[in-house]
């Protein structure tokens, strides 16, 4: 797999850096941020290719690489369920996203669990976008901090989190409670659906609880990060707020 940009490789560099294979720098940069991402490259003595813009152009089909490419073995950054709820903590939290299909919701998918603690991403293989150099590129980094994890039976996934303890919490449009009024305690996993078709038919069967999101204008949906965030936010709040009352007595 390619991945791009500085945030991307520089991250994954630093959290992984045996998974880089080789990296793509363009010829007759000398900025601080080339500097410094060569110097990591030394570091960790990765195989540094200079090459000309049209040739990186070429490697992604566009320019938004910035000046850098990294060729990355995907296997030595696989995760599986099990390996997660073997080391399963009190307060775990995980977001499922059933059929993801656009890069770009997925790398913003990827930021809100960075900058939430989020222990893991449970995405299904087939029928979803998967984690590609535009989705990484997306996340800024994020995608080298977060497990992304790929079962290829969601529904049987959601039950070994409900057998490992963590409650499974669906949102939906016509779900039995708002936010604003559910109480959320203990290990999570919010599931989210798709963008067009939300959840599947066992994917919803298989959530303890389906919440929706209060909407007080004409919109009838939200971009799939935006929802991500707002879920994620709300169960922060609320596991702060319990632990200061605890701290208080």
């Amino acid at each position: 797999m390619l991945i791009f940009g500085f945030h991307a490789v520089s991250g994954r560099i630093r959290q992984n850096p045996k998974s880089i294979l080789e990296v793509y720098l363009a010829e007759g940069r000398r900025d601080a941020r080339t500097k410094q991402l060569a110097s990591l490259l030394e570091i960790h003595k990765i195989k540094v290719n200079v090459v000309d813009a049209a040739r990186l152009d070429g490697m992604i089909g566009s320019g938004r690489h910035q000046g850098v490419i990294a060729k990355v073995d995907d296997s030595r950054s696989y995760v599986a369920l099990e390996d997660l709820l073997d080391t399963l903590e009190k307060d775990a939290l995980f977001l499922v996203l059933d059929g993801i299909q656009d890069p770009h919701n997925l790398g913003a998918c990827l930021r809100v669990a960075d900058a939430f603690g989020v222990d893991a991403i449970i995405a299904p293989k087939d029928r979803a976008v998967g984690l590609n150099a535009t989705a990484a590129k997306v996340a800024s980094g994020a995608a080298e901090t977060v497990p992304y994890v790929t079962v290829t039976n969601l529904a049987r996934a959601l039950r070994q989190l409900k057998e490992a303890g963590v409650t499974v919490m669906g949102t939906a449009e016509d779900g039995e409670s708002d936010l604003c009024d559910t109480f959320i305690e203990g290990p999570v996993a919010w599931v989210l659906g798709s963008e067009g078709s939300g959840m599947r038919r066992l994917t919803r069967e298989n959530c303890d609880r389906l919440v929706r999101i209060p909407m007080e204008g004409m919109v009838e949906s939200l971009n799939l990060s935006v929802t991500s965030g707002i879920v994620m936010f709300e169960t922060c709040r609320q596991r702060r707020m319990k632990k200061e009352k605890n701290d208080h007595y």
